[in-house]
């Protein structure tokens, strides 16, 4: 049961399932979007895109277009060209970054490049004018398939290199050469994660407002990382970063595709300025398929050298990672967090790894829900299943057998990784015991004998969060708080994360009354303004609480200490402690309220000596390390043997995110990734053709999970705090999503074994498990 606000006394908040203070305004359709946003003498944008995949432009003629009702102004690459390129963050050797401006100059590189931009009174007015720009375009070959970018005689995505490779990575650890010649039984296997749309509810927005006679870009924009998009946009325009204002209001989804800066952001800008007018640009539906980035595209090809017994010994790697047309923020690096952690929760020392990043015709891959965890779990939790089978040893069983021992942490990993706590047995026997797996696989037994297709598959989880130690980022690991309180004793915070949706402004102010000993309902949790809150990293690789909330946290204790300085003035006494929002004398009893300090800190009356008037602390913290949240998550299936449908009779998620600050959260991010995960597994498939036309652009084609169609989800967790913060929390945002397809996957392969199927990619359509057991039959 959740607990309101009413049931709240002096108990201890962290730990309670308190319902999310955000919710009220979200669900009643009171909270503002960038869409909301209204101002005087507003234009709004219309962008004309590419629709080639690969195509020269001869010319644009925008005569009829500018003589359009309400047309304000039209903007062509020509018009842009000095507004700076699309920014890649992340940096590897030889790395090929092509320089990606805000318009189409001379050649457009997939289906969706933006190419003209028409200004006018509303968007109904934009877009008819926007009809009637007449483009030439000279198509070229594309090529859409990682695989075939790579072939001899490939059509060059980017004519200024010869092939398509983007770069090359590579990894080593221990002694892979030997590991494989000491191998009882070498399993290998090529596994797909296909390319996924991310598919926020909201789409992405931004609102420009240039002021002229203060030289200040206002930009609101649905955000992850409102500093990094003003550091950046302000870069591109060529602007002081101080005299550009990042605001996010209330983003609806991210997933990853807002951890970005996109050319529509500077764009606006642009537009802003040269018109003088401020400007909205809403992206459509069908725009945030063509044009927000997309995730996953892994082709991987593993192999598994182990013991007879089961142990795994080392392994081998080659992932081709579909890159897109070009770069945005962080594509060059996701797949190297596949690499990080390929050896997941298993002790194997020998691995050997190897990305080659391919340009193709379509929209950059980025971070989406995950970013390279899930790529890298699934790998690995279905080539222990493939091990197992092929070993006759019982998955469960050949997981316990590799794991990670109690006693070995902190664990350094081949990777270069160091886990910071694990038990990793411990969630996979729950959920073992949850389900009574002797009892299932008893019963599998028996529904086989009666013509059924029941699988049961697990995966066990291992994922890199609290993303993380600055030299190990392209953009800085740490995080900023301020907290004050007010001299009504009220407490605000001000983080540099950027929560939308993760639920920091319950977990937050449940962190501060605990610190203070005040009510939750009095903490206020702002974000998302670079003119109010000090410079922040943003939310995005479940690091919001893990380093946001130590920020927090720290900020809290030095805020504390100055509580206790005035407290003492105010009791005449040098020994107290603060303690249930009152600092109390130890000699005498008397106390004083945090709400009594806190007028005197600010009335300044008496100061205690070297004490500034005032309560207000700000703190930036960096951490030492990465947390590694962990878990197991059980699924049973029943194939519909008529028609291949894959019915998920049950879902069992035992998760390992440290210590909760609030349970119900918790669960509530566990859901959600599960969700995102099934829809991988089961149904999601961002498909082009050989053209480069993207064919499952609307909600038509692109089979999104609905409500539905979801199980019923039993959640569970285990408790090992890390030792990287106090606050001994790991991370959950993800966790479903990592853990979720190969659970599925490994279900329904199990399902099929007894017709010799070994490995099925996703997803696993009705159409595709229908095909597998006609020829089965």
């Amino acid at each position: 049961m959740a607990t309101t606000v009413a049931e709240i006394g002096k108990e201890k908040m962290v730990g309670k399932r308190l319902r999310r203070r955000e919710d009220p305004r979200l669900i009643t359709g009171t909270a503002t979007y960038v869409d909301d946003i209204q101002m005087e003498g507003m234009q709004y944008a219309a962008i004309i895109r590419s629709p080639h995949a690969a195509a020269k432009i001869r010319s644009i003629d925008t005569k009829q277009a500018e003589k359009a009702p309400g047309v304000m102004a039209i903007f062509t690459g020509k018009d842009t060209q000095k507004v700076g390129g699309v920014p890649c963050g992340a940096s590897l050797p030889g790395l090929r970054v092509p320089h990606h401006n805000v318009l189409a100059v001379d050649r457009v590189y997939f289906v969706g490049h933006p190419v003209v931009v028409v200004v006018a009174q509303n968007r109904y007015l934009a877009q008819d004018a926007a009809d009637l720009i007449e483009i030439d375009y000279e198509p070229l070959r594309a090529v859409a398939d990682p695989e075939k970018a790579l072939a001899p005689g490939a059509p060059a995505v980017h004519p200024e290199w010869p092939d398509n490779v983007a770069f090359t990575f590579h990894q080593d650890g221990g002694d892979v050469d030997k590991a494989f010649a000491s191998a009882d039984v070498v399993v290998k296997q090529r596994i797909t994660s296909q390319r996924l749309i991310p598919m926020a509810m909201e789409t992405r927005g931004v609102v420009a407002e240039w002021r002229g006679a203060d030289r200040q870009l206002n930009l609101y924009t649905s955000t992850q990382i409102p500093h990094l998009v003003r550091t950046l946009v302000a870069g591109m325009l060529g602007l002081d970063e101080n005299r550009v204002r990042v605001i996010t209001p209330e983003v609806g989804g991210g997933f990853g595709s807002k951890l970005n800066v996109y050319a529509e952001e500077a764009l606006m800008g642009f537009v802003a300025q040269k018109t003088q007018k401020p400007v909205k640009w809403i992206e459509s539906r069908r725009e945030n398929f063509l044009c927000t980035i997309h995730g996953r595209g892994h082709v991987d090809y593993y192999e598994l050298a182990a013991k007879r017994d089961g142990t795994i010994l080392g392994i081998k790697l080659k992932i081709i990672q579909d890159v897109g047309a070009y770069h945005q923020l962080l594509t060059p690096a996701i797949p190297t967090l596949s690499v990080l952690m390929m050896p997941g929760l298993y002790e194997t020392q020998n691995i050997r790894a190897d990305i080659v990043g391919v340009f193709t015709n379509c929209m950059p891959t980025d971070a989406y829900r995950g970013a390279g965890r899930p790529e890298a779990t699934h790998g690995i939790e279905r080539m222990v299943d493939v091990l197992a089978d092929e070993l006759n040893i019982d998955p469960a069983e050949i997981r316990l057998r590799n794991f990670v021992a109690n006693d070995q942490f902190p664990f350094h990993t081949a990777t270069g990784l160091m886990y910071d706590s694990g038990n990793y047995a411990a969630p996979l026997k729950k959920a073992l015991e949850i389900v009574d797996y002797p009892k299932l696989r008893r019963e599998q037994a028996e529904a086989r004998k009666q013509g059924k297709w029941i699988g049961i598959g697990l995966s066990t989880y291992g994922e890199i969060c609290a993303i993380g130690p600055s030299p190990a980022t392209p953009a800085g690991g740490w995080e900023s708080a301020t907290v004050k309180i007010e001299p009504s004793g009220k407490a605000t915070v001000m983080t540099g994360a950027c929560p939308h949706g993760q639920g920091e402004e319950t977990t937050f102010a449940q962190i501060v009354a605990d610190e203070l000993g005040i009510s939750v309902d009095d903490v206020l949790v702002v974000r998302g303004d670079t003119a109010v809150v000090q410079y922040g990293i943003g939310t995005f690789g479940s690091r919001g609480t893990a380093i946001g909330g130590t920020a927090v946290y720290y900020a809290l204790q030095d805020l504390k200490e100055k509580v206790k300085k005035f407290g003492a003035v105010l009791l005449e006494s040098d020994d107290v402690e603060l303690s249930g929002g009152k600092v109390t004398a130890k000699k005498t009893g008397k106390s004083v309220s945090v709400q009594e300090v806190a007028a005197a800190a600010y009335r300044a009356m008496k100061l205690p000596p070297n004490t500034e008037p005032g309560l207000v602390s700000t703190r930036f913290w960096e951490p030492p390390n990465f947390t590694f949240p962990f878990g197991t998550h059980v699924v049973v299936s029943e194939i519909d043997g008529q028609t291949g449908e894959v019915k998920i009779r049950r879902y069992v998620a035992v998760d390992d995110c440290g210590n909760q600050i609030n349970p119900l959260i918790v669960e509530g991010q566990v859901h959600g990734g599960v969700a995102q995960g099934m829809g991988q597994a089961l149904w999601e498939q961002a498909v082009y053709d050989e053209n480069g036309q993207l064919i499952t652009g609307e909600l038509t084609d692109y089979a999104v999970p609905r409500a539905h169609m979801m199980p019923w989800i039993e959640t569970e967790h285990t408790t090992t705090p890390s030792p990287v913060n106090p606050l001994g929390v790991k991370g959950v945002g993800e966790a479903g999503t990592i853990g979720c397809t190969p659970a599925v996957v490994n279900s329904v392969v199990d399902a099929l074994s007894p017709l010799g199927i070994r490995h099925i990619d996703m997803p696993l359509t009705p159409e595709k498990i229908w095909k597998i057991l006609s020829k089965g039959a």
